[in-house]
């Protein structure tokens, strides 16, 4: 997987003032768990676009005085009204434990159902939640839609590989192939004027009473 890097500096101070301060000079104030006590740490907003601001996966290099620490983004906060990020948790990675890791599904191939039936593709998971020790998390997860027929659905089942673990049930649908809401109206419009054929001729008038 790809790793970004981050120039961390270790905090002195954690109160809300040095919070404060540290936003205000363009600074992100973070956390990084896991191999003892929580680190306190702060990096330049900028060093997070490529993290933060894409659908991709990756994992990160946190420079903390001379030293590279691997992790993965936990948590993030955001301000409700600006978007600005306010604070970021990230989980310490190790060679030999696994970590869960959210990782965007990749489709390949071309479904049958929608190239010759007129169905179209629709996701029911756009990312999968994996396990994998760090050096198996993969960049994105394959889907492959070579075989999806129209009502067709691929499922996680599918998905699994020996290097990794998918933490969503077996029977869990990843995308599926249904029928277009333009071929939906079309059936419909057939059916109504066949409806409207097979009907038939109107029934002739009743006769007129006879004249007395």
């Amino acid at each position: 997987m790809k790793s970004i890097t981050i120039n961390g500096s270790k905090r002195e101070s954690v109160g809300k003032v040095a919070t404060k301060a540290l936003r205000n000079a363009g600074r992100v104030p973070c956390v990084l768990y896991g191999g003892g006590e929580p680190l306190h740490f702060a990096a330049p907003e900028l060093d997070f676009s490529k993290l933060v601001y894409t659908p991709n996966a990756h994992t990160v290099v946190i420079k903390l005085d001379g030293e590279d620490v691997p992790a993965i983004l936990q948590d993030i906060q955001f301000h409700p009204l600006t978007d600005k990020i306010l604070h970021i948790d990230f989980y310490r990675l190790f060679d030999d434990k696994e970590v869960a890791m959210n990782i965007p599904v990749k489709v390949e191939g071309a479904a049958p159902g929608v190239l010759n039936s007129g169905g179209v593709l629709l996701f029911n998971k756009r990312k999968l939640r994996v396990k994998a020790l760090p050096k198996d998390l993969p960049d994105f997860i394959v889907a492959n839609i070579s075989n999806l027929k129209l009502g067709n659905k691929l499922y996680t089942a599918e998905l699994q590989t020996d290097a990794y673990t998918i933490l969503h049930p077996d029977n869990t649908v990843v995308c599926q192939v249904r029928t277009s809401r333009a071929s939906l109206k079309e059936e419909e419009d057939d059916d109504a004027t066949t409806e409207g054929t097979e009907g038939g001729e109107s029934a002739p008038a009743a006769d007129a009473p006879a004249e007395s």
